[in-house]
C-alpha cells in the first residue's frame, strides 16, 4: 500500500510560483475557518492548529517573494510582479487576521454567549480529527474509507507531525497520530469522529434566552455575525474578480470594504453603550478583537482588487493559481427553463447536491451577497458561487450550462 503523502517541510515545498500561491490561498483559507471554530468551541485544540498554519504560511509568504522577484526580468515583468507581491501580501495579512481571531481564546479575551450562538449559520463547518491506533481509520487509505459517503465530510488537509499536505489524494493512508481535516455538514462531525477514535464533540454554548427589544450587547453582536460574513464574501469576490478580469465585481468588494468602515464605528459605539450595563466589561474586548480582524480581512480583499479596478494586467500565473485551490470560484447565467430558473435556493439544495454555495446573484446590475435560502432565482441571473470541483458538472447541468461552457 503505497503512501503518497506529500511533506512540505522548508526543504521541500512546492517551488513553482502557482503552486505556491494555490496552496497559500488554501492555507489562508482553512486558518480562518479554523480560527472561528476555535472561537465557537471555545478549543485552544483548534488555536493551536491556526498557529501552525501560520508557520507555514510565513514560510510560503517569504519563498513566494524570492521567486516573484527573480522572474522579473524586465520592467513589465516587475509591473505584473508587483501584483503577484500584492496578493501574496494581502494573503499573508488573512493570515495574521485569523491568527488573531484564534488568540482570542488562548488569551481569554472573552466572547458574549450572544456571539457563540450565532457564528455557526453556514450549511458547511470544519472539523478536526486526530487519528487514534487501531481506530476504523487507522492504516487505511482515504479511498477505502471514502468518508464524503460515509460521513458528507470531504477532507481538506492532513497533517502528519510538522508534514502538511493541502491536497490529499484517495490513495494516501491514514496513520495513528495524523490530524485529518475536513468540511462538511454539521452532523457529519459525530461519524467522522467515531470512526477516527475521537470522544464526543464538546457542547456547543448554550442557548441565550431573548427579550422582545435588542439590548445593546445584541445590537453589536448582530454587527458583527454581518461583518464576518461581509469580509467572508469579500474575499470570495476578490478572487472572483482576479479570475475572471471582472471591475464589476472588483467595486463591489471596494463598496463593501467602505459599508464595513461604517459597520465598525456603529459597532464601537453598541459596545461602548453595553459596557455600562457590565460588571466586568472586560469582555466586551473579544468583540472589538474579531472586529478588527474582519475588517482587516476585507481591507486585504479591496487590495486584491486594485489591479483589476485600475485596469492594469493580472499575471495568468495567478488566475491559474486561483482555479487550482481547493475550492473553486464559479460564474454562469441561469438559463430560462433551466431546473434553477423560479426555484428557491433551498429548493435546490445546492450545498447537499452539488457541494457549491451561492456566493452572490446579480440581478438587474445589483448584487445580493450570500443570498438567503429564500431567494427565488429567476433566469437571466447571474450567479456566483464557490465550492469543491467536484460540484462543477452536477451545479452546471442545474443552471442550464454546459461544463464545457462554464470552463471556457
Amino acid at each position: 500500500m503505497r503512501d503518497t503523502r506529500r511533506g512540505t517541510q522548508r526543504g521541500s515545498q512546492p517551488r513553482n510560483l502557482k503552486e505556491m500561491l494555490a496552496e497559500a490561498k488554501n492555507t489562508s483559507e482553512l486558518m480562518v475557518d479554523l480560527a472561528y471554530t476555535a472561537l465557537f468551541y471555545d478549543s485552544e485544540d483548534f488555536s493551536e492548529e491556526v498557529f501552525r498554519l501560520e508557520e507555514r504560511l510565513n514560510d510560503l509568504v517569504y519563498d513566494m517573494r524570492i521567486l516573484a522577484i527573480l522572474a522579473a526580468r524586465s520592467p513589465a515583468d516587475s509591473e505584473q510582479m508587483a501584483g503577484i507581491l500584492q496578493i501574496v501580501h494581502d494573503i499573508e495579512k488573512i493570515g495574521n487576521a485569523a491568527n488573531d481571531i484564534a488568540k482570542i481564546v488562548v488569551k481569554k479575551l472573552g466572547i458574549p454567549p450572544e456571539l457563540l450562538q450565532d457564528i455557526p449559520e453556514a450549511e458547511e463547518i470544519p472539523a478536526r480529527v486526530s487519528i487514534h491506533p487501531e481506530s476504523p481509520l487507522d492504516g487505511r487509505t482515504l479511498n477505502e474509507v471514502d468518508l464524503p459517503t460515509e460521513t458528507g465530510m470531504r477532507p481538506i488537509a492532513l497533517r502528519s507531525e510538522d508534514d502538511w499536505n493541502f491536497d490529499p489524494e484517495p490513495e494516501d493512508v491514514l496513520r495513528a497520530g495524523d490530524v485529518l481535516f475536513l468540511q462538511g455538514p454539521p452532523e457529519g462531525v459525530s461519524e467522522l469522529r467515531a470512526l477516527a477514535g475521537e470522544p464526543p464533540a464538546p457542547n456547543a454554548a448554550p442557548a441565550v434566552e431573548t427579550t422582545g427589544t435588542l439590548s445593546e450587547l445584541e445590537q453589536a453582536v448582530d454587527i458583527l455575525i454581518e461583518m464576518k460574513n461581509l469580509s467572508e464574501v469579500a474575499v470570495g469576490l476578490a478572487y472572483s474578480a482576479l479570475l475572471y478580469y471582472d471591475a464589476g465585481l472588483a467595486r463591489e468588494v471596494v463598496a463593501i470594504e467602505n459599508e464595513m468602515d461604517e459597520m465598525r464605528y456603529r459597532l464601537e459605539r453598541w459596545v461602548l453603550l453595553a459596557a455600562r450595563h457590565l460588571e466586568d466589561s472586560s469582555r466586551l474586548r473579544g468583540v472589538l478583537h474579531l472586529a478588527t480582524a474582519s475588517e482587516t480581512i476585507a481591507d486585504c480583499a479591496m487590495e486584491m482588487v486594485w489591479v483589476v479596478e485600475k485596469g492594469e494586467e493580472v499575471h495568468p500565473v495567478l488566475s491559474a493559481a486561483i482555479e487550482e485551490s481547493d475550492e473553486v470560484v464559479l460564474k454562469l447565467t441561469v438559463a430560462p427553463g433551466s431546473p434553477a430558473d423560479g426555484k428557491s435556493l433551498e429548493a435546490l439544495q445546492l450545498e447537499t447536491e452539488t457541494g457549491m454555495y451561492a456566493l452572490a446573484v446579480n440581478r438587474g446590475g445589483r448584487w445580493t451577497y450570500r443570498p438567503r435560502d429564500s431567494y427565488v432565482l429567476h433566469g437571466g441571473d447571474s450567479l456566483l458561487a464557490t465550492g469543491a470541483p467536484e460540484g462543477l458538472e452536477p451545479f452546471a447541468r442545474l443552471f442550464g450550462a454546459e461544463l464545457e461552457e462554464v470552463d471556457e
